[in-house]
């Protein structure tokens, strides 16, 4: 039996999170990506908090004009800059359930650039 798009999305997702979590040295990275927007906040799975968050939403991401790509890739930027700022230097990452690419991609990338270790 075939299983939706959001099922399966739903299984893969328990099966990362049965593996990965988030500590509070190393807290995990989690992506969410919908159809027009993308959200990445760090988590410490052990406290059960969200330590900071970054999306397109922002108001300087927003306001940029550029592809939804570019906007992910704005995003990985800022939270790398938003952890160096809080003292995290290295996470899990988290990618949710979704593939290993596009989107979800260019914000990993971006965010290992601007020196964030995962």
């Amino acid at each position: 039996m075939a299983f939706s798009k959001l099922e399966r999305r739903q299984r893969i997702k328990r099966n990362i999170r049965g593996k990965i979590s988030g500590t509070t040295e190393k807290p995990r990275m989690s992506v969410f990506r919908s159809n027009k927007q993308i959200a990445v906040q760090v988590v410490d799975d052990i406290t059960g908090k969200t330590l900071i968050a970054a999306s397109s939403l922002e108001k300087d991401i927003a306001s940029a004009k550029g592809t939804k790509g570019e906007q992910a890739a704005k995003v990985g930027a800022l939270i790398a800059e938003k952890a160096k700022s809080a003292g995290i230097e290295t996470v899990v990452f988290d990618r949710n359930g979704y593939l290993y690419h596009g989107r979800v991609k260019q914000l990993a990338d971006a965010a290992r650039e601007a020196g964030l270790k995962f």
